[in-house]
């Protein structure tokens, strides 16, 4: 609607309709840009420019062998994008054309989603989900209120409350919500789910419009749904693209890994290598022609045309026909071949039953097939701590209060029982000072909190909340520290019953109801680290409550036991406890007023509304009485020591990134093994650095490590180190120093040298993005290792950006970061065998691919480069057309293929018994570069050998039995068939895991060959302009000597390498050999997880 007469200057701004648009192409434009995309890798733009040579000069070959690879290359890859992108358009459609209804003239009509527009007042029902971000005018609740889940967002499942205007609450019908009259300014959108800022004006009768704040709990986002609220009246105020959903649409950054980094190495090597071939086939050529004869023989004479062409010209030309010759060199299907690998690949850790969570009904996700050998190779792992090494179930276990401690007898986890318990005190009689700050801090645990109370209702099939057959209560709440406190309460004695109107219903030990009405909540925020309520009480007095971690409560405190509820603390802590301080102050009226203007006036503020929140809050927070703490249970995950343990053992290194206090996270670090009782704990934290200064602390602890290397250097028995920083010591250690004094520098090359020596570090304290610093740290060190993050909340995702691999939980806290993971698993136990199984399988099968192409390319075009020197430097093609062509589309293509889904080099058992084998593969040792020049030897050896070994079987025997001569299509088809014969053979000789698919893959390859050639040359093709392969393969086979050539060729290729691996075997085995000759101890065979049809026989293979 247009704004009321005396609005003030208002221009019109076009805003998007509702259309969602996730595809990434439209039936226009999906040729050129898919096209244009494609281009852009190296390989394929390498290769088009071959081909486009071919097409412009006089080439050796036909552009048909360059332009059919590229063809397939393309094709393949743009009809599985165009798949993909097809079915994000489908469900594209299905969102736009959802019903949604709208209030128009005092009526309900129903219409598309994709037809709504800004300003727009929408009625969603119960269980609907909302079309677009919403601002709450009125709901059927008479408080006001809705409850929704953001599951979809967040994946937080618990119910959160959101409140509708003051103004509009009241609205109950379709014509009084049609008849408001009402201007809305909030700011541009951003994808922040959890920050809003806004105000609306009300016009009522020609007064001054009334302005109310708008904040994240007026804001409704698309994709949450509404629950327990029949149907609400919102204004749509973000559509489309515009809604913080869409928003948050856009994709991470591209992760490269390492085994892709050396491909491309290794891929500028062969370019080089190319390009000097060529050079030197061109020089050769107009040496070998310097003598007249030789250069324009009787019967070859050239042109006047090409006489009188530049000779720069003519070399270039020449140079030009050379690279065309031996571009096969590269491997452009190599590519597409470990597309297809990465994208086959990923379904195994999906489909892995191990890795399937029963309580969750889930199993792994993978949202980044791109990394999967990048698993193989990790060297740090950072690890969160609440969710991730913890359940996030918590446990009321005691409360102090004034130091005076108090146990309940029995806790119920997640359910409230009506009997009331009694009191387990240390003293039982208390006085009446005590008595008061007692009953303080119970009502306090009762009404600082955003719980919510729900009636009894089903979850998931069961009936929550039956108890002794009566339907009682239960807690919800987005934080489940909060919920095991309000039931700790209820275990002893006081229960929170209700929040009605704005009044906290209370049940105190005397069974009597209390009423305080709820005047302010000030959030918590992981800034601050605290929140607070401001209530009166039915005398009418004011009181603030606050609740929160003790570095966030104690500087705020003025009077109380503080010592006492120090020690408290500390002792909770180091037992694992998470504990949390509860104070309070009262407030006179003028008090009260003067924090309800500095709080209105935050919110009302459309720039920095949370800069003047936070400076609002701190205004008020201050000058507190301490009543006491509380400490909360958070049970280590199952498996979780385990699962450390073996990533110690594979040589990784465990850094415990957490926001908690250091003792408590120190006790969980030993608790699950990341500390031994062995270990020496280095401090780095702020109580140290506030004795010493930070430059005395830092080269102290580099001494010591440094000390007990260089005796460890001597000694069996190394002492390992554990380091703990907090976050305060880590900002003061990355801030680089002003003053550049040769000792007062930068401090990081310090710290790190620290960290390289320590087996394990623990950083508590932390910010959100101190954990992504850290993890940049590590990675841009001088030995650049591999990381690897793992979270299971919103605080975690910037660091599982940050790290090489982002591993997601599917934990309590949302599901932000496994949605954002490259890698999602439902528990921390999972790692083990995500790393220390699928990465070890992942990373030699790929190394093999990469490597194996490599050399099947210098077997194949070698022997070219050795037919020139025979040829007069003429480009005269050794092999024909087809076979230049489907050499690497068909004859050798699908052997590799299977062997990079299912080779197993060593069982699954194996693996996960012994970690130390992960150490063999670490820091990309199958793909470094003796490895790399040992390969490309071998294809240079075995090409030496088809070539010269045919050449001189056949010097003085070239007849067949009519007498008839070998040609040179005979000579190039059966290095041809060496050739072929040998790179298969050479892979199933490195096939440890023999399944009946690779039998049908590999010897199925070579009889597809043999099949091939005798159609291609026994047929007359109508299709062909000649037909020089016709009759020729037959020929060769007919011929005896051809025969046992073949045999004996393709055993001498394959001779070096089995000796290599004999020797290698037996006198010095890697850890992985020895466990190939072990046999597994276990008689138990699972099914293979792969080819469930398979049938495995275990065979040694060199």
């Amino acid at each position: 609607k247009e704004p009321p007469p005396g609005a003030e200057a208002y221009i019109p701004q076009r805003y998007p309709d509702n259309r969602i648009v996730s595809s990434k192409y439209t039936f226009w434009n999906f040729i050129p840009k898919n096209l244009f995309e494609q281009f852009r890798r190296i390989a394929n733009f390498y290769f088009l420019v071959i081909f486009l040579v071919q097409l412009i000069i006089d080439t050796p070959t036909s552009p048909v062998t360059s332009g059919l690879p590229l063809f397939f290359v393309i094709t393949v890859t743009a009809i599985k994008q165009g798949y993909e992108d097809w079915l994000r358009h489908k469900a594209d459609c299905s969102i736009n054309e959802c019903p949604v209804d709208v209030v128009q003239r005092g009526k309900v009509a129903r219409t598309q989603s994709h037809k709504l527009r800004v300003g727009d007042i929408v009625v969603v029902r119960e269980d609907e989900t909302f079309p677009c971000d919403l601002i709450l005018l009125s709901s059927s609740r008479q408080d006001g209120t809705c409850y929704v889940t953001t599951a979809s967002l967040d994946g937080e499942s618990s119910h959160k409350t959101y409140y509708a205007i003051p103004d509009t609450m009241a609205f109950r019908t379709d014509q009084e919500v049609d008849s408001l009259h009402a201007t809305i300014e909030c700011e541009q959108p951003q994808p922040d789910l959890y920050k809003f800022v806004g105000r609306i004006n009300i016009y009522k009768n020609k007064e001054e419009p009334v302005a109310r704040p708008l904040g994240a709990e007026n804001l409704l986002l698309r994709g949450a749904t509404l629950k327990n609220t029949q149907h609400i009246y919102a204004v749509a105020i973000y559509t489309g693209m515009e809604t913080k959903m869409a928003l948050n649409y856009q994709s991470k950054s591209q992760k490269r890994s390492a085994v892709e980094k050396s491909m491309n190495a290794f891929l500028i090597v062969y370019l080089c290598i190319l390009i000097s071939k060529a050079v030197v086939n061109t020089v050769l050529k107009y040496a070998w022609q310097w003598s007249p004869d030789r250069d324009e023989p009787w019967y070859n004479h050239r042109t006047e045309n090409e006489r009188q062409r530049h000779v720069v010209v003519r070399a270039f030309t020449d140079f030009l026909a050379f690279t065309v010759l031996f571009n096969y060199i590269i491997p452009v299907s190599m590519y597409v071949t470990v597309e297809m690998q990465k994208f086959l690949g990923s379904y195994f850790i999906t489909w892995d039953e191990e890795m399937f969570d029963e309580e969750l009904g889930e199993g792994a996700q993978v949202n980044t097939s791109d990394l999967n050998e990048e698993l193989g190779q990790v060297q740090y792992v950072f690890t969160d701590k609440t969710g991730t090494l913890t359940e996030n179930n918590m446990e009321f276990i005691e409360c102090c209060v004034d130091g005076n401690v108090y146990i309940p007898h029995a806790i119920c986890n997640g359910q409230i029982l009506s009997a009331a318990s009694s009191i387990d005190m240390i003293d039982s009689s208390p006085g009446g000072y005590r008595r008061e700050h007692e009953d303080l801090f119970f009502r306090a645990l009762c009404l600082c909190h955003t719980v919510q109370v729900k009636e009894e209702e089903t979850v998931d099939g069961i009936k929550k909340g039956i108890h002794q057959g009566r339907p009682t209560s239960f807690y919800i709440s987005s934080s489940p520290d909060e919920v095991a406190l309000v039931e700790g309460m209820k275990r002893l004695g006081y229960t929170y019953l209700r929040l009605k109107d704005n009044y906290m219903e209370i049940l105190n030990k005397d069974d009597e109801i209390e009423r305080f009405e709820l005047l302010h909540v000030l959030n918590f925020d992981s800034v601050r680290r605290r929140m607070s309520v401001i209530v009166r009480a039915s005398s009418g007095e004011y009181l603030l409550f606050c609740k929160g971690a003790d570095s966030a409560i104690f500087p705020l405190v003025i009077s109380g036991k503080v010592e006492q509820v120090k020690a408290r603390v500390e002792q909770n802590a180091v037992e694992g406890l998470r504990t949390l301080c509860v104070a309070y102050k009262r407030l006179s009226e003028s008090e009260y007023q003067e924090a309800c203007r500095h709080l209105t006036d935050a919110k009302l503020a459309l720039q920095e509304r949370e800069q003047r929140l936070a400076e609002a809050y701190d205004v008020i927070e201050r000058d507190f009485v301490l009543l006491g703490a509380t400490a909360v249970e958070d049970r280590l995950q199952e498996k979780a020591a385990d699962t450390i343990e073996s990533l110690h053992k594979a040589g990784m290194k465990v850094w415990v990134l957490t926001g908690d206090k250091m003792e408590t996270a120190a006790a969980t670090c030993y608790a699950s093994k990341l500390f031994r009782r062995s270990t020496q704990i280095l401090e780095l934290t702020k109580k140290r650095t506030e004795e010493q200064s930070l430059h005395d602390v830092l080269f102290e602890l580099n001494r010591t490590v440094l000390r007990q290397r260089s005796i460890s250097g001597l000694s069996v028995d190394c002492l390992d180190f554990g380091l703990i920083i907090d976050g305060a010591t880590l900002s003061a250690v990355l801030t680089p120093k002003q003053d550049g004094g040769a000792g007062h520098g930068n401090y990081r090359e310090i710290f790190l040298e620290i960290c390289r020596n320590c087996s394990a570090v623990l950083c508590c304290r932390m910010a959100p993005l101190q954990k992504a610093q850290i993890v940049k740290l590590i990675k841009a060190s001088k030995e650049h290792p591999i990381t690897l993050a793992v979270g299971d909340g919103a605080n975690d995702v910037s660091m599982i950006l940050e790290a090489h691999v982002g591993i997601g939980i599917m934990g309590k806290e949302g599901r932000q970061a496994a949605r954002n993971s490259d890698y999602a698993i439902p528990k921390f136990k999972h790692l083990k065998k995500m790393l220390l199984v699928h990465g070890h399988y992942y990373y030699i099968r790929i190394a093999e691919l990469v490597q194996y192409f490599f050399y099947k390319n210098v077997c194949f075009i070698f022997p070219q480069f050795l037919y020139q020197f025979f040829c007069g430097f003429s480009q005269q093609p050794l092999y024909d057309t087809a076979y230049l062509t489907l050499y690497n589309i068909s004859f050798t293509s699908l052997p590799i293929l299977l062997y990079s889904l299912v080779e197993k080099h060593v069982t699954m058992e194996t693996l996960k018994r012994e970690p130390s084998l992960y150490r063999d593969i670490a820091k990309n040792s199958l793909l470094r570069w003796p490895v790399f020049l040992y390969w490309t030897c071998l294809g240079v050896f075995d090409a030496v050998v088809f070539f010269f070994g045919a050449y001189f079987l056949f010097d003085n025997t070239t007849f067949t039995s009519n007498g008839q001569m070998f040609g040179n299509w005979t000579f190039g088809t059966l290095v041809f068939t060496v050739l072929v014969f040998t790179v298969t053979l050479k892979l199933a000789l490195d096939t440890h895991h023999w399944t009946w698919i690779n039998h049908f893959v590999i010897w199925g390859s070579l009889l597809f060959y043999v099949i091939f050639s005798l159609l291609w040359g026994g047929i007359i093709w109508p299709f062909l302009n000649y037909q020089r392969m016709y009759y020729v393969f037959m020929q060769m086979l007919s011929s005896g000597p051809a025969w046992l050539s073949i045999i004996l060729l393709i055993t001498v290729s394959l001779l070096p390498d089995v000796i290599k691996k004999v020797l290698c075997r037996a006198m010095c085995p890697t850890a992985t050999e020895r466990a190939q000759s072990t046999p597994c101890p276990c008689l138990t065979v699972e099914p293979s997880t792969i080819f469930m049809l398979s049938q495995s026989s275990s065979r040694m293979s060199f």
